[in-house]
C-alpha cells in the first residue's frame, strides 16, 4: 500500500505526529525532548503519513527569516523503505507550490547525513560545511 500524506487539521493527528516524534528523535535517535519541541509547533504546518490508515511518518514547514525551513521529518522504523519519507517529502513541497507567501523565498533544511539521499531526489544540495544539531551530524541543504 502507498503512503497517503494529508495536513494536521486536529488535535488526534497532531498528537499522533508527537507520538511519531518522540519515539524516532527522541527514543531511537537520543535527542532531548525539550529540543525537539520548540515554539514554531502552532505556527508550523504539520503533516503525517499513514500506510493502510496508520500512522507512520510525520513532518512540518514553517517560515523563518532565511526563508522556508522544512523540518521534523520522521518515520516510524517499521515503515522505512516503504516511500514514505518520498511521500512527506513531496508532500510538503506540493504544499509550498500552493501558498503564494512562499513564492521566491529560499526552500531549506537542516539533513541528518542518512537522509540527505532523499533530499537530492527532490533537488536539494549541500550548502556549507557539516554541522552537528541534537547530538547528529547535519548538513544544510536548499532547493535548488
Amino acid at each position: 500500500m502507498r503512503p497517503i500524506v494529508e495536513k494536521i487539521t486536529n488535535k488526534e493527528s497532531f498528537d499522533q505526529a508527537f507520538k511519531i516524534r518522540e519515539l524516532v528523535f527522541v527514543i531511537e535517535q537520543g535527542v532531548d525532548p525539550a529540543a525537539e519541541y520548540d515554539e514554531f509547533e502552532k505556527e508550523s504546518r504539520h503533516f503525517l503519513a499513514k500506510i493502510d490508515g496508520k500512522p507512520v511518518g510525520t513532518a512540518r514547514w514553517r517560515f523563518t527569516k532565511n526563508g522556508v525551513k522544512l523540518e521534523r521529518f520522521a518515520v516510524l522504523e517499521g515503515a522505512r523503505g516503504k516511500g514514505v519519507g518520498q511521500a512527506l517529502v513531496a508532500a510538503v513541497l506540493e504544499d509550498l507550490k500552493s501558498t503564494p507567501e512562499a513564492a521566491g523565498k529560499t526552500k531549506y533544511l537542516h539533513a541528518q547525513l542518512s537522509a540527505m539521499p532523499l533530499y537530492t531526489k527532490f533537488g536539494f544540495e549541500k550548502v556549507g560545511d557539516m554541522f552537528e544539531e541534537c547530538n547528529i551530524q547535519h548538513y544544510k541543504m536548499e532547493l535548488a
